[in-house]
């Protein structure tokens, strides 16, 4: 997989993190940098972790299926692509929202956002098993880029509010199928 694909992939992975940071930026009434940067850290490195938890997973089951396995990447992508997408229309918020009472309850609802926001680059790094990805780039990349859009969300939640990131995760959702598209295609043409 190219370093262009994988930089789009992660860009994508981000998108749902984005769009939850965004609606959390917007419960605070004025976000500091430093809130926004331990939001981002802590989403990135969650988001950086999950691909190579499904690669270890999907490593452990690839000599089974490697006849298949460019269509169980395309089905898991495509489904992954279209599931962001549905989120996407869904009226209000698409993730938990906790109205922090305390600092520890504030971190425990952050991480367990930045917990749910990763299952999908979970998923994808199940797929890298099936491809020839460098798991550690594709987790850097999945993690930096997700630190930096979750900061990036955070400081402008307030302004932007939920409607920038529901179409962000609709453009990641986009961008998933085209890459799960392209890469059954470019298995079947071989």
């Amino acid at each position: 997989m190219s370093v262009f694909a994988l930089i789009l992939i992660a860009l994508a992975m981000s998108s749902d993190a984005f769009a939850a940071s965004i609606s959390k930026g917007a419960q605070l009434k004025s976000p500091r940098i430093l809130n926004a940067l331990k939001m981002g850290l802590i989403f990135g490195v969650i988001e950086g972790i999950t691909p190579i938890i499904g690669w270890a997973l999907g490593s452990a089951g690839s000599s089974y299926v490697q006849e298949i396995d460019h269509w169980i990447a395309f089905i898991l992508l495509v489904s992954l692509g279209l599931h962001m997408l549905h989120v996407s229309f869904q009226p209000g918020e698409t993730e938990i929202s906790v109205s922090p009472a305390s600092k520890k309850r504030a971190l425990a609802a952050t991480i367990l956002t930045a917990l749910g926001t990763s299952i999908d680059a979970m998923t994808v790094g199940v797929t890298f098993a099936f491809l020839d990805v460098n798991i550690v780039v594709a987790a850097a990349l999945i993690g930096l880029a997700t630190a930096i859009m979750v900061t990036i969300g955070a400081l402008l939640g307030t302004s932007l509010g939920v409607l920038v990131g529901k179409k962000a995760e609709a453009v990641g959702g986009i961008i998933v199928i085209i890459i799960g598209s392209w890469t059954l295609y470019s298995h079947l043409r071989v």
